[in-house]
């Protein structure tokens, strides 16, 4: 634009390829093809053929050719100035990219979870790039953001999203997450170290039921509570911190649903749960075609911290969700899964 605003030639005043500039200005440092070829890393041809594309877009000649000598004429005088801006700023702005990518926002979900194990790794593997922690509370709602550009990746339940959803993504497999309930710490069952699910038939259980953020997790509940005699507790607003945590807890007392590594809250004890052992499986979403190193340090810490927690590793009598996508293997299209 630069360009065309300040210098009138005689052809079109479409835009001119940068790559045309570049071979312009090192033939007219250079005032020899040869030369100018060599600094471009070009074959002499290719040169010439670039330099005669520019003047037929210019519909001005740029050098007088003699078999002894190169030289610029009038227009590639006037040219030249012109052509070395442009190029700097083409330089300028390429370079400004490939130093200094711009921050990758990460969704964890909540403080606490295991995701966020994966994200101070990847800092650590990649110290120079910029990784930021959001908190969406719910991989539907994460995903609406991601594919408004408003974050770059999160975590959660790859499977359990709208199959329009999915399409639009990509992801990788992290982690199969024990599941576990929160009780009132004078819930009978509190006293167990652990909770068998049928201990918790007749119970109303707490799992996000009507927050459109977290359909993938109420989803997950009701398979896992189908046929066991256990109810999905009603929708309720949801609490938000510790102390809203508590304060719901003590007033209504509804166990709810979580993962073990869920961080503990004030009046209440976090149980796992067996007989099944039930799994939450996890994967790290982004949108289709996102190329970021960030993202790339993302991957590599889940595999890295996967492979030495042995976060693949399916206990013996554990559930997961029939035909779940994105399960690796045969996983996938089973049910129940005694190892």
């Amino acid at each position: 634009m630069l360009l065309n605003a300040a210098v009138t030639f005689s052809g079109s005043s479409h835009d001119i390829d940068p790559r045309l500039l570049r071979a312009f200005t090192a033939v007219a440092e250079e005032l020899h093809f040869t030369r100018a070829a060599a600094r471009l890393y070009l074959a002499q041809q290719a040169l010439s053929r670039d330099i005669r594309r520019l003047e037929r877009e210019l519909g001005a000649e740029l050098f007088v050719r003699t078999t002894r000598q190169v030289a610029l004429t009038a227009d590639g005088e006037r040219l030249l100035p012109y052509a070395r801006r442009v190029l700097a700023a083409h330089d300028e702005l390429g370079e400004a990219f490939r130093a200094a990518p711009r921050p990758l926002l990460v969704d964890l979900n909540s403080p606490g979870l295991g995701p966020e194990a994966v994200l101070v790794r990847a800092r650590e593997l990649a110290p120079e790039q910029e990784l930021m922690a959001r908190y969406e509370s719910g991989l539907t709602g994460a995903v609406r953001e991601i594919l408004a550009g408003r974050i770059d990746a999160s975590f959660g339940r790859y499977g359990g999203l709208d199959a329009g959803l999915r399409a639009r993504l990509d992801f990788a497999f992290v982690r199969y997450e024990r599941m576990a309930v929160i009780l009132p710490e004078d819930h009978p069952l509190a006293a167990l170290p652990e909770v068998p699910l049928a201990g918790l038939a007749g119970e109303r259980i707490y799992a996000g039921a009507g927050n459109d953020r977290t359909p993938e997790w109420t989803d997950l509940a009701a398979r896992l509570f189908a046929g066991r005699g256990i109810a999905i507790a009603p929708p309720a607003p949801l609490a938000v911190g510790k102390e809203e945590f508590g304060r719901i807890m003590a007033k209504h007392r509804t166990p709810v649903l979580a993962v073990v590594d869920f961080p503990s809250m004030p009046g209440s004890v976090l149980r796992p749960l067996v007989d099944p052992v039930p799994l939450s499986p996890v994967s790290l979403v982004w949108r289709k075609g996102l190329r970021h190193p960030g993202l790339d340090a993302l991957r590599a810490a889940a595999a890295e911290i996967g492979a030495r927690e042995g976060w693949h590793r399916r206990p013996a009598g554990c559930w997961l969700p029939e035909g779940e996508p994105g399960l690796p293997g045969a996983l996938a299209a089973s049910g129940d899964v005694r190892q």
